[in-house]
């Protein structure tokens, strides 16, 4: 999946500026940046729920269902034979992408099992019964969620944890070849973002499918991410692995405060924001006997 030069506004205010984004088949990309920076806007013209000034979205031929890993396609044979996604009716565009949204409305009256089903409307005609295999797919989703056990609950009963696994779960049901995350992590326990990112590396590695994550975490991004994209005021500011992308000059000038960087013997990186608590002088503990 390629954004090409797109340029974005809100109110006849651009905010988003030329900028190019490529996703490709099999890998995770992270937007980082601080806030206002034009993440989420620019998932969002990627996902068609945000029309462009200017530039296009092309989508490769692989880019259908997860079940098969397309092969990977580089940005200019993308730009050469994509599809541009302008084209595309609305039932072919779900069916190659989806977007699970920053908000979304909790709708009442439906369990959990009805909710994570919606995500086969692309697949289905007028009846249930000609989505071939949907059930099967849904089962799955919700196995890889973590929310099969609630399949009969009321969604409006649900907490914020468990709802946002639900959505994820009714995104993965779509079967898309396109999978865009606008930090998925929100509402989630120390556990369950743990099982997320780890889900959202298998769904890369296993089955090929095209990821673009908007996250805060830099640490969470450092560990899952193939490429990180750093936005500032609405442009691309650095483009690249996260060794080369997460440097503390970097990050310090994007985030206007000091960060500084570490890199273990394993090669992991963690980010510290330097406020007045990291430097204060605390008081020694007194020792019990």
């Amino acid at each position: 999946m390629l954004g090409l030069d797109l340029t974005i506004s809100y109110n006849g205010t651009p905010v988003v500026h030329g900028a190019e984004l490529h996703l490709e088949p099999g890998k995770v990309t992270a937007l980082v940046g601080p806030n206002g920076s034009g993440k989420s806007t620019l998932l969002r013209a990627l996902a068609r729920l945000h029309q462009p000034d200017s530039g296009r979205v092309l989508l490769a031929g692989g880019e259908t269902h997860t079940v098969s890993a397309g092969s990977p396609v580089s940005a200019a044979e993308l730009a050469e034979q994509g599809v541009d996604a302008a084209t595309l009716s609305a039932r072919e565009f779900a069916r190659r992408v989806t977007l699970l949204a920053q908000s979304r409305p909790t709708p009442g009256g439906l369990t959990v099992r009805e909710l994570v089903e919606f995500g086969r409307h692309p697949h289905r005609g007028r009846f249930i019964a000609g989505d071939a295999g949907g059930a099967a797919i849904v089962d799955r989703a919700m196995e890889l969620t973590g929310v099969r056990g609630l399949a009969a609950n009321a969604v409006d009963e649900l907490s914020g944890g468990q709802l946002q696994r639900v959505w994820l779960a009714a995104c993965l049901a779509q079967d898309t070849g396109v999978l865009l995350l606008d930090e998925p992590t929100t509402y989630l326990d120390l556990r369950y973002q743990v099982e997320l990112l780890d889900l959202i590396r298998e769904l890369a590695d296993e089955h090929g499918v095209t990821i673009g994550v908007v996250l805060h975490d830099l640490d969470q991004a450092a560990a899952i991410a193939d490429r990180i994209v750093l936005l500032e005021s609405g442009r691309v500011r650095a483009v690249g692995t996260p060794a080369e992308v997460l440097v503390s000059d970097v990050l310090s000038s994007a985030y206007g405060i000091r960060v500084d960087v570490d890199v273990d013997e394993r090669g992991c990186i963690t980010t510290c924001p330097i406020g007045r608590y990291n430097t204060r002088q605390r008081a020694p503990r007194l020792a019990i006997a």
